[in-house]
């Protein structure tokens, strides 16, 4: 099985409401904002943009999410080095961090099992 689509770019950020602020200005819209300084933004049909907020001595980071259909279906090629396997989320996916060749880690994202 492979990947479908990209899903989402995950970002971290040392202030929500500028980082929000700053991907409203460049034509996204909230879809919706938690109450622990993070939130979700979308422009148009493509891939969501999840920022959330870190403490002031983490680094700013960004991920792209890659979506599957079923984590249970997949089974990576030797040349995906597998970084975390498949845990479930408290936001209802399940995801795993793979490695591509030059260092760069990525996250898969698949539907919660059946029943979670």
């Amino acid at each position: 099985m492979k990947s479908e689509r990209i899903e989402a770019v995950f970002l971290t950020t040392h202030n929500w409401g500028k980082a929000a602020k700053f991907f409203q200005a460049l034509g996204f819209r909230l879809e919706f904002e938690t109450d622990h300084n993070s939130g979700q933004l979308r422009n148009g049909d493509g891939p969501y943009l999840f920022i959330a907020e870190v403490p002031e001595g983490e680094k700013p980071e960004s991920q792209i999410v890659l979506k599957l259909p079923d984590a249970d279906a997949f089974q990576p090629e030797p040349i995906v080095e597998v970084v975390t396997p498949f845990e479930d989320t408290h936001w209802g996916t399940r995801d795993m961090t793979v490695r591509d060749p030059d260092g760069r880690v990525w996250r898969l994202q698949a539907p919660a099992r059946a029943g979670k």
